[in-house]
C-alpha cells in the first residue's frame, strides 16, 4: 500500500493493487490512520487495504 519518494512531498501512500492516491502530504500519517479513513478498502479498486507494505520506496530530500 504504501511508497514513499515524491521530490515535493515526504509521504505518498498508493494502492498496491491499483495504484489509486490514498495520502498524499507533508504531514506523515500512520498506515493504520490511513486504511482508517477508507474503512479499510481502497476507493478505486474496492481491494482490501493492509498495513504491511510490499514496496517502500525512500528517496533523499534534495
Amino acid at each position: 500500500m504504501f511508497g514513499n519518494g515524491c521530490d515535493t512531498v515526504p509521504q505518498r501512500a498508493v494502492c498496491q493493487n491499483c495504484g489509486g492516491l490514498l495520502y498524499e502530504g507533508v504531514d506523515l500519517k500512520p498506515p493504520d490512520e490511513i486504511i482508517q479513513q477508507y474503512d479499510g478498502k481502497c476507493p478505486k479498486c474496492g481491494k482490501k487495504l493492509s498495513s504491511v507494505p510490499k514496496d517502500v520506496d525512500v528517496k533523499p530530500v534534495k
